[in-house]
């Protein structure tokens, strides 16, 4: 795993940055990975079986790690007309790999996981969907990210609140001029979001819900800005995080709503994701 620590140490420091403090925020950098795969659940809701796409081209501690929890794994039963079945999804994982601070050594975590049956989320998408603008700042300094933005989708199609549940950076500054970047990045998402409009579940399992929470990563990349990435599946992603917020209106939501409590970012790559959608997990999702 050398080849992942030269890549967390690749970090750039922020040309504003005291050297010293920047290297000290740098030590909390950490890498992820996305892991794709397909699941079979028999209809008690325990794991058939666990395939993992392009295993070979993962390393060992990766591939060992999902194949150990994936076979203590147990999901809700999914019922047609009350009878549980045999059930199948696609499955994106988020492995998470952190310094030990022995030599090249690194503790690896599945920190996150949906598992879409590829219907709960038909019919919700965008139909507007201005990106926001790179902050001048950010650009003239620059600083690239990650926000993990949470949308409440209402009825008609328009967002009743926003909020940035967590904000990724990939370059290492004092802990007040990596504060100052997450709040200039997640203030443009923010203001940007307020004016997407969104298509909404027309079918009769969605006429009596009056709304929907997605959750939408996006990716301020000097060379690619506006969309999350899509990293080939096995490859490592050095990045700082920042801390997970909180967001009243989110604990409210969960009171009444399904959140299978994923991390922001564990999210799969791509643009829109609807919460509660997939396969329910009932147990930890690692052992480790």
């Amino acid at each position: 795993m050398k080849r992942l620590g030269m890549l967390l140490l690749g970090l750039a420091l922020c040309g504003a940055a005291m050297a010293q403090t920047a290297s000290a925020v740098r030590k909390r950098a950490e890498a992820s990975m996305v892991v794709n795969g397909h699941i079979v659940l028999a209809p008690d809701g325990s794991v058939r079986s666990c395939t993992i796409d392009q295993q070979d081209k993962l390393p060992e501690p990766v591939v060992d790690l999902v194949k150990r929890n994936s076979a203590t794994w147990r999901f809700q039963p999914v019922l047609v007309d009350g009878a549980a079945v045999a059930a199948e999804a696609p499955m994106h994982l988020r492995v998470v790999a952190t310094p030990t601070g022995d030599g090249d050594s690194f503790n690896v975590h599945i920190v996150g996981a949906t598992f879409s049956n590829g219907h709960a989320d038909k019919g919700l998408g965008y139909r507007d969907r201005t990106p926001p603008r790179y902050p001048p700042d950010a650009v003239q300094a620059r600083v690239s990210g990650t926000v993990f933005l949470l949308v409440r989708v209402q009825r008609d199609g328009t967002v009743g609140d926003v909020a940035a549940e967590q904000v990724n950076l990939n370059v290492a500054d004092t802990e007040n001029g990596m504060r100052r970047w997450r709040q200039l990045l997640a203030a443009s998402s923010i203001e940007a979001a307020r004016h997407w409009t969104f298509t909404v579940p027309a079918d009769a399992a969605g006429k009596n819900q009056d709304a929907w929470i997605v959750r939408v990563p996006i990716a301020y990349n000097l060379r690619r800005h506006g969309d999350a990435e899509r990293p080939e599946s096995g490859a490592w992603q050095a990045y700082i995080p920042g801390p997970k917020e909180p967001i009243p209106w989110m604990d409210e939501y969960r009171r009444t709503h399904k959140d299978e409590g994923m991390g922001a970012d564990a999210l799969p790559d791509g643009s829109l994701y609807l919460v509660g959608s997939g396969l329910q997990l009932t147990t930890p999702l690692d052992r480790s």
